[in-house]
């Protein structure tokens, strides 16, 4: 098994940022009518989602993410050893987007930068890359930033996508500690499920693929440059893989439910988590909600969510199990406990980085 185990690294803050763009699931019943739409809100839980500018991406989110948390922790650029992004969203082919967000916060050549290509996972897998190292360096301070903005490679009218998706960007603060704070983790990924969720066209396989929307077999309009979801399998992987890890990882780290105060999932759909809570046995009031009001934010929703719900809260610590799902197939799941007086609230920004956006070779 794919097992982390670390003794001395914590999360000492997290910060998140969405889009101004509010979009309400209601206005889609002028496409796909009342009752569909009422029924999908039923279903998901939810009733809005946040979408980015034409040339906002998810590092200028992510960006903003981190250059709030490290003004709110009074910690300077030269203190961060490395630089972690976790996107499937980047702003180029090449270069990383890490390095963009290098740039923008004035980070010391000395760091590390290099971006994951990893989707509703990448908050935990990223956790292990970066704390790993750490682990091995002499780096006492390093971010980890995470963005999607699947928004923008779903066809308008792909019902089965287009209300689910939200965009966003976070930034998680990664410390070395004096005393011991025992973290385990566990991953598992499935490359047999790599088309179930998918964007075919644009890689490098199929550079030239045609933009043109067809009929699938869903009912759906889609290009190959547009996102495909299986749905059905997609669905029996969550409620089936996702509970079987998190009874593992209870086995592993011999705990229980009751031991966690916060279960910080990826947020799928209401209906997922509640199926999954419900086969674990966690009680609801613990298991804190952000897809009403932010969509499927991929990777960074389990960050979202704790900025969400204990943003302003009282400082405390809390037992906080993590678990990401997804794309790939992937899915892990971790747990540490983490002081609410480094968790921000949730802020909104529309910033764009104007430089980064060439629209002629004549600018290289």
């Amino acid at each position: 098994m794919a097992i982390f185990k670390f003794e001395n690294i914590r999360i000492a803050g997290m910060a998140a940022v969405v889009p101004k763009n509010t979009v309400k699931t209601e206005s889609f019943k002028k496409t796909f009518g009342d009752e569909e739409v009422d029924k999908f809100m039923l279903m998901t839980g939810i009733t809005e989602t946040r979408r980015t500018t034409e040339f906002q991406t998810a590092s200028d989110l992510a960006y903003v993410a981190a250059s709030n948390l490290l003004k709110q922790l009074n910690i300077s650029p030269e203190e961060i050893g490395a630089l972690v992004f976790g996107t499937t969203s980047p702003d180029y082919r090449r270069p990383a987007s890490a390095f963009v967000i290098q740039k923008r916060l004035g980070l010391s050549v000395e760091t590390a930068v290099f971006d994951i290509s990893l989707g509703c996972s990448s908050m935990i897998y990223g956790f292990q890359v970066v704390a790993s190292m750490m682990n091995n360096s002499d780096i006492k301070k390093a971010i980890l930033v995470l963005g999607d903005t699947a928004s923008k490679t779903t066809h308008p009218e792909d019902r089965a996508s287009i209300m689910i998706v939200g965009d966003t960007g976070v930034a998680v603060l990664l410390e070395k500690t004096e005393e011991p704070v025992p973290v385990t983790s566990l991953v598992r990924s499935d490359g047999n499920g790599y088309r179930y969720l998918i964007v075919p066209g644009g890689g490098y396989r199929n550079l030239n693929a045609s933009r043109e929307a067809e009929l699938c077999a869903d009912g759906n309009k889609r290009s190959l440059h547009h996102s495909f979801m299986q749905g059905t399998s997609v669905f029996t992987f969550t409620i089936s893989d996702v509970p079987r890890l998190v009874r593992d990882y209870l086995t592993l780290t011999n705990t229980t439910v009751e031991d966690y105060d916060v279960f910080a999932f990826h947020q799928a759909n209401m209906y997922i988590l509640k199926q999954i809570a419900k086969k674990l046995k966690i009680p609801l009031e613990r298991m804190p909600i952000s897809i009403d009001r932010f969509g499927n934010t991929s990777g960074a929703s389990p960050i979202l969510t704790l900025c969400d719900a204990f943003g302003n809260s009282t400082e405390r610590e809390i037992n906080t199990m993590l678990c990401g799902f997804g794309v790939g197939l992937s899915w892990g799941v971790t747990s540490m406990k983490i002081n609410t007086a480094g968790i921000f609230p949730v802020m909104e920004d529309d910033t764009v980085f104007e430089e980064g956006i060439i629209k002629s070779v004549s600018e290289l």
